[in-house]
């Protein structure tokens, strides 16, 4: 199953990566040898605490080589207008009690629920994609299920 994300999601996620190799990266292997020159490395504290930041700095930058990794990169102004819900679709929801809900279907690695960004792997997300404007979805979740209409969908880099 490919996997997609927002140009926005890809440039945050490229420009940690740079700013990690080219400015953190160094700077504490710098920090790193001007304590290997003090002395006794066993028990240097600055020594196993820079090796200690070395390795985390390492294993963010492998972590986020992989999550962009055979990503497809979608701009939302151009995407196509669909009719039904897919990746980077803006849908407005409206609950059983009246209360609407916009939301964009994004990556799980782009995911801000408090900025109205699910997951489409998410339960929700799973849920609406395929529907069209006008369908009843019901979303199960651990708290119960949960029923929606689906009042409008639309596509391109306005709104969450």
């Amino acid at each position: 199953m490919p996997r997609y994300m927002t140009q926005q999601g890809h440039t945050i996620i490229t420009d940690e990566i740079d700013h990690l190799w080219r400015v953190e990266r160094p700077r504490v292997v710098d920090e790193v040898s001007e304590a290997a020159d003090l002395g006794d490395r066993s028990e240097n504290a600055a020594y196993i605490y820079g090796k200690r930041r070395l390795r985390h700095v390492d294993s963010r930058l492998r972590y986020l080589r992989r999550k962009i990794d055979g990503v497809t990169v979608v701009n939302l102004d151009e995407m196509l207008q669909f009719t039904d819900i897919r990746f980077g679709a803006v849908v407005v929801l409206e609950d059983g009690d009246g209360v609407q809900k916009t939301w964009r279907l994004v990556d799980k690695d782009e995911s801000a629920p408090a900025q109205g960004r699910i997951s489409i792997q998410s339960p929700i997300g799973r849920a609406l994609l395929g529907h069209e404007e006008g369908d009843c979805v019901t979303v199960h979740l651990p708290r119960g299920s949960v029923d929606y209409e689906v009042l409008d969908i639309r596509y391109g880099s306005e709104g969450p």
